[in-house]
């Protein structure tokens, strides 16, 4: 609050979830200062599970079935009645690695023990079981100011760690956006069924939401499903939908911030394909190795997104986290973009990394 006011800050823009759920929102607003970003209460639409559960059943949100345990106990001996594969998800922020799809009960049980054992901490001191949904998941986000929203694009996330789907969820290994599976109408579907729904028991509750609402969906055979809500921009979907967008940022998230999203354009975004590859450090994401060299080429007209980068005593370039770079490219369609950002890739020297090959393969193999 000090440094706000002694530099005269108009609009602060949060980015992690933690500071969020902390109340940092709160604090600011508290000064005078507008925010973008929900305060506490609000970000209980990420900070947990279960509340935004609840919210669904309350709403008539379309999503998963679903049960809330505290206890070891009554999860394992509630977790049959779900079918198998089953989704078992600490409550809590786990920095995107706090859900485990159980494909045998013997993996439930372990998956179980696991979160109540404390290997996600105070995340995982309550859990939420829920029915696997088939579909394609969307990323899908939205900027509301309490009482409106308006879209802000659709982009597609590969949440395993390994190339076709494989290996343990993660924060994302890459993103592209837009994606053939959202269309126009999917799209009002979502913005009738389940983000408008979110807004109104926000209000109810007496914490209207003002920020981004991230909303991640499965697209079934039902109909578009509520997996989760973050309630920041998320990497790496918040790459690819910054490299399509083409309006005043700063300007239209100060109208959320202060309630006048009612008087803003329609967002505007290039016809573009946005892609990014991820490089992580490997043993990401349970155990990354920090301070591997960190070498970048010519890497043309790609961006490449900081994301757990640091220096060494030399000033050299260092990974310092799972996720180390993100590799972004724009092109006509998804094929070109993903051969440029990973032409971008292979001139990055860095030995003690990894990326899947195959972001955006799956669209390029889209038939409509």
């Amino acid at each position: 609050m000090a440094i706000c006011t002694e530099r005269s800050i108009d609009l602060v823009v949060i980015g992690p979830e933690a500071p969020l759920i902390d109340g940092l929102a709160d604090s600011l607003r508290a000064g005078g200062i507008a925010v973008f970003g929900p305060g506490a209460k609000a970000a209980q639409l990420e900070g947990s599970k279960g509340f935004t559960k609840d919210m669904c059943a309350a709403m008539k949100i379309p999503t998963a079935a679903y049960a809330r345990f505290d206890s070891a106990g009554s999860a394992l001996a509630a977790v049959g009645r779900f079918g198998l594969p089953v989704v078992i998800k600490a409550d809590g922020l786990a920095a995107g690695k706090g859900v485990i799809i159980a494909q045998t009960k013997d993996e439930a049980n372990a998956a179980i023990r696991m979160m109540f054992d404390g290997h996600f901490g105070k995340a995982g001191a309550a859990i939420v079981i829920e029915e696997f949904l088939n579909g394609e998941e969307v990323s899908f986000f939205a900027i509301c100011d309490g009482t409106h929203a308006i879209p802000f694009g659709a982009a597609q996330d590969h949440k395993r760690v390994g190339d076709g789907d494989t290996g343990p969820n993660t924060g994302g290994m890459g993103a592209y956006s837009p994606t053939k599976l959202f269309t126009k109408s999917i799209q009002s579907v979502v913005f009738r069924d389940i983000i408008r729904p979110t807004l109104e028991y926000m209000s109810r509750c007496g914490v209207p939401f003002t920020g981004v609402l991230f909303a991640g969906l499965m697209l079934t055979a039902e109909g578009p499903k509520l997996i989760e809500y973050n309630t920041r921009f998320g990497d790496p979907e918040c790459q690819v939908l910054m490299m399509r967008f083409e309006g005043d940022l700063a300007a239209l998230l100060y109208a959320a911030a202060t309630g006048a999203l009612a008087s803003q354009p329609p967002v505007r975004l290039r016809d573009d394909t946005a892609l990014t590859v991820v490089l992580a450090a490997r043993g990401y994401p349970d155990q990354p190795q920090r301070g591997g060299l960190i070498s970048i080429g010519d890497v043309g007209d790609a961006r490449i997104f900081h994301a757990g980068t640091g220096f060494d005593a030399t000033g050299a370039l260092i990974a310092d986290g799972g996720r180390v770079l993100s590799v972004t490219a724009c092109a006509t369609n998804v094929a070109d973009a993903q051969g440029k950002a990973y032409a971008a890739v292979a001139a990055i020297d860095f030995p003690e990394g990894f990326c899947r090959s195959d972001i955006g393969s799956r669209e390029m193999a889209r038939k409509h």
